[in-house]
């Protein structure tokens, strides 16, 4: 496999994973956290780190929409629901295996 093919690949399984959650719009962010120790907003910050560190300029914001395939806000207002005090207190016990995520300035 070269380069070119490794890199192709794992662009098209990021999209699939994108379009994915995109479609799950029933699983919350809160649940990715507390299962897998990442969510659609960590993508959103990878995918933000990733781009600044190319010299490419983007916003938080277009980072999310890019994620969430509208503006976070909207999405939030359809779909996120109030979290239940189960999930925010295994939020705060998994949280030590949660991503850290390092994002370069503009």
């Amino acid at each position: 496999m070269t380069d070119q093919d490794r890199l192709e690949i794992e662009a098209a399984a990021f999209r699939g994973l994108v379009a994915h959650l995109q479609q799950r719009t029933d699983v919350q962010n809160i649940d990715l956290m507390n299962l897998a120790g990442f969510c659609r907003n960590c993508l959103s910050k990878w995918y933000l780190a990733a781009a600044r560190a190319r010299g490419i300029t983007m916003s938080d914001d277009e980072a999310r929409e890019a994620i969430y395939g509208m503006p976070y806000a909207e999405w939030k207002d359809r779909y996120q629901r109030e979290a239940t005090p189960e999930q925010k207190r295994r939020y705060q016990e998994t949280a030590p295996q949660h991503a850290v995520i390092e994002i370069p300035e503009p």
